[in-house]
């Protein structure tokens, strides 16, 4: 895929670096959720919202053994689920989503969860957010997976402008070639994580220093996108 030039051939070269950095950093970046199947990792997102992914980590290896695909998730009476995930938060509505997005796998794919984000933005509860994981890591795809570090740390980097996802993901694509997207999104991720957090970025020892408009300064220029990120987050099972 070319870059697209209304990006502007500077800030593609600068994205690369970023990405080329990031690379240096996390080498062996990968999703942090366990899963052994395309549902058990869509599953698995969709208890992550609001939940740290340690957390559903903790929960998943009883829900699969009781619950192990589509089909049996279909079939269950959602206050077993809520048993098993209450620790997850808002633990009714994930157990109503599970059976939901369950049954319509059934019902429309046969069972097996689609590999194609047109069929994905089908399911009940499942955005872009969630499909771009799992088409990037699960199917192999090029996919942007927006969450709020993505979100966060691509603002401050100056690879955006924007607060919203959609926008976001459009603009890292015009920024890199397809094959950098699913690693990139995850390196952002984790450097959102471990660095460039929310409220107190290590700017002073981060590695991406020299290529942020914004370092020194991710402190009080951040606090926009994070409000909108909470108000995101609560409508994320709505």
């Amino acid at each position: 895929m070319s870059v697209s030039t209304l990006s502007g051939k500077n800030e593609s070269a600068r994205a690369l670096k970023i990405a080329g950095r990031l690379g240096e950093l996390y080498p062996t970046a990968r999703i942090t959720l366990d899963f052994a199947s395309p549902w058990q990792c869509l599953a698995a997102v969709i208890l992550s919202a609001q939940c740290t992914d340690e957390r559903v980590n903790r929960i998943t290896p009883h829900l699969f053994a009781v619950f192990p695909d589509a089909v049996s998730t279909a079939d269950s009476d959602p206050r077993s689920l809520e048993e098993i995930i209450r620790s997850a938060g808002f633990f009714r509505a994930k157990a109503r989503a599970l059976v939901k997005t369950a049954k319509a796998i059934v019902t429309r794919f046969n069972g097996e969860v689609p590999c194609a984000m047109s069929d994905l933005l089908t399911l009940p509860g499942v955005g872009r957010k969630t499909a771009n994981v799992v088409l990037g890591h699960v199917f192999g795809h090029p996919a942007i997976a927006v969450d709020t570090h993505v979100r966060r740390v691509a603002y401050r980097l100056g690879l955006t402008r924007h607060t919203d996802p959609d926008k976001i993901e459009r603009d890292l694509a015009q920024l890199l070639p397809d094959e950098h997207w699913t690693q990139f999104s995850m390196r952002l991720i984790l450097h959102g994580r471990n660095v460039c957090r929310a409220r107190a970025p290590q700017c002073a020892g981060c590695a991406l220093s020299e290529l942020c408009p914004r370092r020194g300064l991710a402190r009080d220029r951040a606090r926009r996108p994070l409000r909108m990120n909470r108000r995101s987050a609560r409508q994320a099972l709505g």
